[in-house]
């Protein structure tokens, strides 16, 4: 099926873990590695695993919703939890470390062929995370665990009312005062599992979208300074060269781009943007500069197929123009004028590369039903395929 039915999924997979947990006893031939990974993980790990197994005690209620000493992490408390709960607190620290040594192999083949993988680090965390139990000073709640604001993104082309994230926005003057050593922590991580990181919302490191939290809507909020070049100076002192990207979608300012070019970031540029401008959109590929990252479409855009579908007729022609293209095989066209563009890195997502129409689209900004289900089927991955796209890569010399 090209549709993940998350529920079956997850339901099928807790069956595994159960088993691979029954399974691992002292002496297992992984133990010694379960041990050096607990060790080695133990700023994140700890507290990652006793917050998941107070979920379960709890049926899945959010921390905010535990008996108040646990909610409010009282010590005693949490160490009868530890007591209490040791054998799932173990079976959350064990479907980890299987996790990462899973994916170690797949990065360890990944870069033998020269691949380098992309992570993605969101901005800001979730209210309901074991990052906001464990560091409640970091964000701006109330004293029952309830964020007082929340982030967004006013109204933009994704949504007219904007976009009410919804997450705990961060006290960066805490963070400061501590060398943002959870953020550090939080890049040295993403760093362990991925080459290259693309800062998601990198615009809130300038100034952020505030919300009040008793808002429905993200109509009503106010920008707020971000911690901006304290934050990227600590970061670049403390863990040296970092390979990032910035996503600097959507409303960005001066100050934005001058954050962005002191540190020489690659920004992204969306190619269906600009189809949709003028002939000097600067989301058009004759105009970009080299050091971007560039792409038909993000997992929040339309398929381009299912773009160039449901667009006017009057864009169409435009489109078809700007790319020489019959529109027969939009798709196709659109990744070939991409690639024939100065920008440093070009990406389009696979539906693309497969000519799909809008029902493989990925995710519908704003919305939280019915997203991220879509999937690549394995005979869709044909030999002839993989050739068209080296082809291109090797005339376009990428």
């Amino acid at each position: 099926d090209e549709y993940v039915v998350f529920n079956k999924v997850i339901a099928s997979k807790e069956r595994l873990f159960v088993k691979a947990a029954q399974s691992f006893r002292p002496d297992h031939a992984l133990s010694d590695s379960f041990r050096i990974f607990c060790d080695e993980q133990t700023m994140w790990l700890d507290d990652y695993a006793i917050f998941m197994a107070l979920k379960t005690a709890f049926g899945g209620k959010p921390w905010p919703a535990w008996d108040r000493s646990l909610a409010m992490r009282e010590p005693e408390a949490l160490e009868q939890a530890r007591t209490d709960l040791a054998d799932l607190i173990h079976d959350h620290k064990l479907r980890q470390f299987y996790f990462y040594r899973q994916w170690s192999k797949i990065r360890d083949i990944a870069s033998a062929n020269g691949v380098r993988i992309i992570g993605d680090i969101p901005i800001f965390v979730a209210h309901d995370s074991a990052d906001v139990w464990a560091h409640p000073e970091l964000y701006y709640l109330d004293d029952q665990g309830m964020p007082t604001v929340v982030a967004g993104v006013p109204p933009d082309y994704f949504a007219a009312t904007g976009q009410r994230w919804g997450n705990p926005l961060y006290r960066w003057d805490v963070m400061k005062e501590n060398g943002y050593r959870w953020w550090l922590e939080r890049f040295r991580s993403m760093f362990n599992l991925v080459d290259i990181v693309r800062i998601d919302h990198f615009r809130g490191i300038e100034a952020y979208w505030e919300i009040p939290a008793d808002s429905i809507t993200a109509e009503h909020g106010q920008w707020v300074s971000g911690p901006g070049e304290d934050f990227l100076d600590t970061m670049y002192e403390e863990l040296g060269s970092l390979p990032l990207i910035a996503e600097d979608l959507g409303f960005v300012t001066e100050g934005v781009r001058k954050l962005r070019d002191k540190y020489e970031l690659p920004g992204m540029k969306i190619f269906q943007f600009g189809l949709e401008g003028g002939h000097d959109d600067s989301f058009l590929p004759h105009v970009f500069p080299q050091n971007c990252v560039a792409y038909t479409g993000t997992h929040d855009n339309d398929t381009s197929l299912g773009w160039y579908t449901s667009t006017t007729e009057e864009i169409r022609d435009s489109a078809r123009k700007y790319i020489s293209s019959s529109g027969e095989h939009f798709a196709w066209d659109m990744i070939r004028s991409l690639w024939a563009s100065q920008a440093w890195t070009t990406i389009a997502p696979i539906q693309d590369f497969l000519e799909l129409p809008s029902e493989a689209r990925m995710n519908y900004p704003g919305t939280v039903e019915g997203n991220w289900r879509w999937r690549v089927l394995e005979e869709q991955l044909s030999a002839k395929l993989a050739e068209r796209i080296r082809t291109l890569n090797e005339g376009y010399g990428r």
